[in-house]
């Protein structure tokens, strides 16, 4: 559910992306599995914890298809995609990159507070932090806004991980105090000349491409190279993060510069996204609509809009949060490993 514009390594020049689609596959992939067996080991516990830990709160644990005729048209993410003659006239399908939208219809069928576990698709996205396929947590609490849901998360990450990790701290910022703090500059009201110059302040080149009216890729800048790299300790919730990246999220109705979402990181690593869900029929259509603009707009794909989501909006979504977390991130810290595909047996490379 992470959705920014622009995703960059820390590690990395502000110019280069994070290795994603240019890493080259080996053309003879090295049989053995790429995480040790200790790490495997790990994951199966790691897993189970987590069963055991929404079994315990009585959510119930769901499926959805992984494949669909219809896909997210999120600017920031791209579907692999096949087509099947078992669909009317050969339609493509889409490999899930998230199991939100059939959840979200489970929820608007009256499915009450539920959660799952799944393998999730992003094309072209490789890198320390990134495997094409990789698993995914998400769950919905209905009854919940974003900021009980943080409470849950933190105390879900606390109990998994005892014994695994050191104990964790839990700290909360508003994505306002936040880059107010760590980066000097106010990322509600800062123009993109602004935010440019804060970045030379603090010693980073910008690329080249970057937009001269889209202040969202410089904060997204701002956010890997200046802000992360500084949240190092225990687990960091910041929340209310502008509404102009507000994805699925409701916009606040106290600051409406500002939409009811959260991300959560641990030790430095962007760990989970969450949201006060929208519910809005209307509204999540112009969302989808808007996101297909700026697709053609870049002169990519224009995606199926996922109609019978609408339609579960119009029916009626429970008042609800929801938050998708990566498994595989989880594990890198539990074990202690620096890249992701030494959290998985057949990383893409070795597929």
């Amino acid at each position: 559910m992470a959705r920014r514009p622009v995703n960059v390594d820390q590690e990395t020049s502000a110019g280069q992306v994070d290795g994603r689609c240019n890493q080259v596959w080996m053309s003879t992939p090295d049989w053995k599995p790429a995480a040790s067996l200790r790490t495997l080991r790990l994951r199966a516990e790691l897993i189970t914890r987590i069963r055991a830990w929404f079994s315990r709160r009585g959510l119930l644990e769901v499926e959805t298809p992984v494949l669909s005729v219809r896909a997210t048209t999120d600017p920031a993410i791209e579907s692999f995609s096949t087509i099947s003659a078992e669909t009317a006239a050969g339609a493509r399908l889409y490999l899930h990159s998230s199991p939100e939208f059939p959840m979200k219809r489970l929820l608007a069928a009256g499915s009450g507070s539920i959660y799952q576990i799944c393998r999730v698709f992003r094309r072209d996205e490789s890198g320390r932090f990134h495997n094409p396929e990789f698993t995914l947590l998400e769950w919905y609490r209905v009854g919940y806004d974003h900021y009980r849901l943080m409470q849950e998360v933190g105390e879900m990450l606390q109990e998994v991980l005892d014994g695994m990790t050191d104990p964790l701290t839990v700290s909360r910022w508003s994505y306002q105090e936040l880059f107010l703090t760590l980066a000097g500059v106010d990322p509600l009201s800062a123009t993109v000349n602004e935010l440019s110059e804060c970045l030379k302040g603090h010693g980073i080149t910008s690329p080249q491409a970057m937009p001269g009216d889209n202040p969202d890729p410089w904060l997204d800048l701002l956010m890997t190279h200046v802000v992360q790299p500084q949240l190092q300790e225990g687990i960091v919730f910041v929340h209310d993060y502008p509404a102009s990246q507000a994805a699925l999220a409701r916009i606040s109705e106290t600051d409406e510069r500002v939409a009811e979402r959260f991300e959560v990181f641990l030790h430095g690593i962007e760990l989970a996204n969450g949201f006060h869900e929208l519910a809005d029929a209307v509204e999540q259509r112009r969302r989808f609509e808007e996101e297909n603009r700026q697709r053609r707009c870049a002169g990519r794909q224009v995606l199926p809009i996922d109609t019978c989501l609408i339609d579960a909006l119009a029916h009626g979504l429970p008042d609800c949060a929801g938050v998708a977390l990566g498994v595989d991130r989880l594990l890198m810290i539990a074990a202690g490993v620096r890249n992701i595909a030494e959290s998985m047996a057949f990383p893409m490379e070795r597929s």
